[in-house]
């Protein structure tokens, strides 16, 4: 399976940025990323000038909008214009299922930013009726998201909402405004893709989203298989698992270094794998750059999602570089199974 970069989360002078949709386009690929979601400020307007930047570029550009609100921002992906100008901080769920009917998804923007009077409606304070209606959160914001200080509540309320049972996307997001030099890098979302031809079909990009098949990353890049039963899965896969008392999980991890211009390996080196579950952390695996795959077995009993995390040095700091979505683990009886 293919894994193509994407930004999720853009702006141009349609709302607030300060370069054209071209510009963007331009410097992304110069970033190696393989697509954009366009998702400029309550419009659509920016996406007239969509297939002549992605014609000159080659880089996949895919409608979304910032829903920005006094009581939140929200992303929409894959729709055409849904109104949102009639929701109040309780009625959020009206809005998403116009989303929904119109073939899109809805990511929270970043949550735990600084809301009024620093930036008003950037906190999220909608309120949450039905985790299972989101889709998708930014848990990592803005330029070099590991030392972010509103990240980590947003990281820790995705892996809360994911031991409560919720299957949610977590995204990264640039929340791109202008393409002059800026300090630092940002992450990318790497979207798992049957082809990489793919990219530029927004319902496919959209599908893998919704689904889980995303790593998020500084640079470097987490393949995951799981084992069990003879069969293997990948990331945002849903494991079904008799007698998970005595059952295993196997963990085949690969990282591939950062093929991102700039980030070499003296400023970004992996040193360690994590793999997180929601009873915790279930395994760390030192890592050097002359490793292969590692390898693991995880016991199944209690395990309802796990993912992998990969933590080393950042710009001369010690951070997270990268992060899967979960494998799903489901516990099942062979009743359970039977054909009705």
């Amino acid at each position: 399976m293919p894994w193509v970069p994407f930004e999720l989360h853009t702006h141009t002078p349609h709302s607030d940025g300060r370069h054209s949709l071209l510009e963007m386009c331009r410097e992304a690929k110069k970033l190696g990323l393989g697509g954009i979601a366009l998702t400029d400020h309550n419009t659509l307007s920016g996406m007239a000038e969509a297939n002549a930047a992605q014609e000159e570029t080659g880089v996949a550009i895919i409608p979304g909008m910032e829903w920005t609100t006094f009581y939140g921002h929200m992303l929409t992906l894959g729709a055409p214009y849904c109104e949102w100008r009639d929701l109040g901080p309780r009625d959020i769920h009206k809005g998403i299922q116009r989303v929904h009917e119109a073939g899109g998804i809805v990511g929270i923007a970043h949550p735990y930013s600084m809301g009024s009077p620093i930036c008003t409606g950037c906190h999220w304070e909608y309120e949450i009726q039905n985790w299972n209606d989101i889709d998708y959160v930014e848990v990592w914001h803005e330029m070099m998201p590991p030392y972010k200080h509103h990240n980590i509540p947003a990281f820790q309320q995705w892996t809360s909402l994911l031991n409560e049972g919720f299957r949610i996307t977590a995204t990264a997001g640039r929340d791109w405004h202008h393409s002059e030099h800026a300090d630092g890098w940002s992450a990318f979302t790497y979207v798992g893709l049957e082809k990489e031809s793919e990219r530029s079909r927004p319902e496919s990009v959209v599908s893998a989203i919704r689904h889980g098949r995303c790593i998020v990353s500084m640079g470097p890049l987490l393949h995951v298989e799981a084992a069990h039963g003879g069969a293997t899965y990948g990331i945002g896969d849903i494991i079904t698992v008799l007698s998970p008392e005595t059952a295993t999980i196997e963990l085949r991890i690969q990282v591939e270094s950062s093929s991102v211009p700039g980030r070499t390996a003296d400023e970004m080196q992996v040193t360690k794998l994590i793999v997180e579950s929601n009873a915790g952390e279930l395994a760390i695996l030192p890592r050097t750059d002359q490793q292969g795959a590692a390898e693991c077995s995880i016991p199944a009993a209690g395990i309802r999602w796990l993912r992998v995390k990969a933590a080393g040095m950042l710009a001369g700091g010690h951070a997270t570089l990268a992060f899967t979505n979960p494998v799903y683990i489901l516990a099942a009886s062979n009743d359970e199974l039977r054909e009705p």
